[in-house]
């Protein structure tokens, strides 16, 4: 079994930064791509960032210029910089991983998200 635990969320100003860490564990082979989501209110779940296992990053069109996506693959880490947070930020954030159980079996794993609120 894997699991992925998100850490990082909290309350902060407008114009603050928040920096999200999400560790996975268990029995992993190897991660593919890695991402971040959030869930506001009333809306569905949306993509903020994704990362592959090389680096290569896609972020939403409302969050491009401000967040960071990043990974630590020796630690099973993926990170999420926030820097000039905005109100409408606020949400749910979740972690979800593409998880090499063995070859070729993969799943698609998910954290139990962290809570982000921007006050303005």
């Amino acid at each position: 079994q894997v699991q992925l635990v998100e850490s990082g969320g909290g309350l902060v100003q407008a114009g603050g930064s928040l920096r999200l860490s999400c560790a996975a564990s268990g029995r992993i082979f190897s991660i593919d791509a890695m991402g971040w989501y959030r869930q506001a209110p009333g809306k569905e779940r949306e993509l903020v960032a994704t990362i592959t296992r090389g680096g290569g990053t896609i972020y939403a069109d409302s969050v491009k210029g401000r967040f960071t996506i990043s990974r630590d693959n020796a630690k099973n880490t993926v990170y999420l910089q926030m820097n000039s947070l905005k109100p409408e930020d606020t949400g749910v954030y979740y972690c979800k991983g593409r998880v090499v159980v063995t070859i070729p079996v993969s799943y698609d794993y998910w954290g139990q998200g962290t809570q982000v609120t921007v006050s303005s």
